[in-house]
């Protein structure tokens, strides 16, 4: 043995809960965002500079990530490399202190049915 506790190839050594305090859950009201909900940072949001340095490296990762571009929560995850399990309680959190605003995605029930969708595709066609 060569007397190293790690390998710089074996990745990250601070493991998920610890990121997320022991919560596998988004804030106290137990939001739960899907994958495909949109993030992006909340303009009016009241988080200043200085209350911004106090979030975590990974709270300020997904910010930096918002800023460029509205992101799903899968892209969010694929991007930051974290698990969508801890992307999902660190955007609970941002939520909670005004820093993002989250677009929940449509229902399947509130769709347009597929045949009124045929429907307008063969009339713009008939045109």
């Amino acid at each position: 043995m060569n007397g190293q506790w790690y390998d710089a190839d074996a990745g990250p050594l601070v493991r998920p809960y610890a990121m997320t305090g022991g919560r596998t859950r988004p804030g106290p009201h137990g939001v739960r965002f899907d994958l495909i909900a949109l993030v992006a940072v909340d303009p009016d949001g009241g988080a200043d500079e200085g209350a911004e340095s106090l979030l975590g490296p990974e709270h300020r990762a997904l910010l930096e990530l918002c800023r460029s571009e509205t992101q799903s929560v899968a892209e969010l995850a694929a991007d930051a490399d974290l698990p969508v399990g801890v992307v999902r309680v660190l955007l609970g959190d941002l939520l909670e202190g005004g820093y993002v605003t989250v677009s929940r995605p449509v229902p399947p029930a509130q769709l347009p049915d597929e045949r009124i969708l045929r429907e307008v595709i063969e009339g713009l066609r008939a045109l």
